[in-house]
């Protein structure tokens, strides 16, 4: 069977499944994905150099804000 965020199990009743995949330098960049939808990810052109942050509302699921921070220019 398949399973939300292509993860390997599914998730207990009142928990949300997510996957974080990090990137490999200029090669594969970050994804990140929340209850089957991806929320950031090079394809969506929004992620960025450094952190990469998906902000959810932990009680509805709901996507609040993506943003990036750049470590290394400060």
């Amino acid at each position: 069977p398949r399973h939300k965020c292509g993860n390997q199990k599914s998730c207990p009743k009142n928990y949300f499944a997510f996957k974080i995949i990090s990137g490999a330098a200029n090669v594969v960049g970050p994804s990140i994905c929340f209850e089957d939808l991806v929320l950031m990810s090079s394809i969506k052109n929004n992620i960025g150099r450094g952190l990469n942050i998906a902000l959810v509302n932990g009680t509805t699921g709901q996507l609040l804000k993506t943003d990036s921070f750049d470590m290394y220019s400060g």
